[in-house]
């Protein structure tokens, strides 16, 4: 037994070693592996959607509202070459900026109040349900009439559409905070800046961090609806033209760059939660 020990040491270490040497591969690819199978599904369907007339007959009619990948990079291409493309481009991402900026400013502060008063929250929540529950295509008519055919027609639809996923999650974030916490903050004399400061808004942040997330692509979506039926500017605008034009190559291009700037406040987003994270009292604990 004790001479089977001795043979069988050797090999263990062995084995032990070669999994070390492998741990650094291993962990490369977790950290990879998502990257890896989203890069590969995007590819597979562009690949797909290339070759689709190839393989698939369309008719005359068919084809005439068809294109593929191909076409719509070079139009993309020759869109940001010429400088076309700009113009609107600023058109939209100011009214969109503008919007979601009011919307922060509005949403979170009115959330951390109506989840810290219950008089306030009475008071509000029938007003915020039922705009909430309301589509905002239907105030386009009354914003147009109010604001006009251009830019703050666009920045109220932008404002009304990100404004309540971002109240609604603070206001949820706050109701959750640990009671145990704020009572403990509080026996240190604390008021109720600092019960906000040091308690509740750190424990809120993950809810922030969602209604942001859903705010953003609320906004971009009010930016398309406002371009599409009521304004004279903007990337929008030139999606509804080519489309009554029959380019669909344009229209495209207009949707991946819609979608390039949501990813865009997504990835931003995702930085600053990860830079704000240190604040929750669980990660301080951590460590």
């Amino acid at each position: 037994m004790a001479e089977t020990q001795t043979l069988q040491t050797p090999v263990v270490a062995a084995r032990d070693r070669a999994e070390e040497s492998d741990a650094p591969a291993r962990s490369l690819w977790r950290r990879m592996e998502p990257w890896a199978f989203g890069l590969g599904s995007i590819v597979v369907l562009l690949l797909v959607w290339q070759f689709l007339p190839s393989f698939v007959p369309m008719k005359a009619g068919t084809k005439l509202f068809f294109t593929v990948p191909s076409h719509i990079a070079g139009t993309l291409w020759r869109m940001f070459a010429t400088g076309s493309v700009w113009a609107p481009l600023g058109v939209s991402a100011t009214a969109f900026a503008i919007g979601l900026g009011l919307a922060i400013a509005a949403g979170l502060p009115l959330g951390i109040l109506l989840g810290r008063s219950t008089v306030l929250n009475a008071m509000f929540d029938p007003f915020i349900t039922a705009f909430n529950a309301t589509p905002r295509l239907v105030f386009l008519p009354l914003l147009m009439l109010w604001f006009g055919i251009g830019l703050w027609s666009k920045v109220a639809i932008v404002f009304l559409g990100a404004l309540f996923p971002l109240l609604i999650n603070t206001y949820e974030g706050v109701r959750n905070s640990d009671k145990l916490l704020i009572n403990v903050v509080r026996s240190f004399g604390a008021n109720e800046w600092d019960i906000a400061r040091l308690v509740v808004l750190p424990n809120s942040l993950p809810f922030i961090i969602v209604g942001l997330r859903l705010a953003i692509g609320r906004a971009i979506l009010g930016v398309v609806v406002a371009e599409f039926f009521g304004a004279q500017d903007g990337l929008g605008v030139i999606m509804v033209r080519a489309a009554s034009g029959f380019r669909v190559d344009v229209v495209f291009a207009g949707l991946i760059i819609f979608a390039g700037l949501s990813l865009l406040m997504t990835g931003l987003v995702q930085l600053l939660e990860k830079r704000m994270s240190r604040w929750r009292p669980d990660h301080a604990n951590a460590g």
